[in-house]
């Protein structure tokens, strides 16, 4: 259950992530943004940055919370 709203909640996060990409170049896609070393324009965007940090810990999370799940498992 909590692995689902983590994953839930990572996808409500790349969502904000694309549109506050998209204030700054409206044409990038998620997949634009794997890579946003690319686009120079958002180095300095603090929303951005913000945003992608959020990303970031919610995904760590989610990975940490499989690992220990895969560990009990054993």
């Amino acid at each position: 259950m909590i692995l689902q709203l983590l994953e839930k909640m990572i996808e409500a996060q790349r969502r904000r992530l694309v549109k506050s990409a998209n204030r700054v170049l409206p044409h990038l896609t998620w997949e634009d943004l794997l890579q946003p070393q690319d686009y120079p324009e958002l180095e300095s965007q603090v929303e951005f940055r913000y945003e992608e940090g959020i990303l970031h810990g919610l995904e760590s999370a989610l990975a940490a919370l499989r690992a220990e799940q895969t560990t009990q498992e054993r």
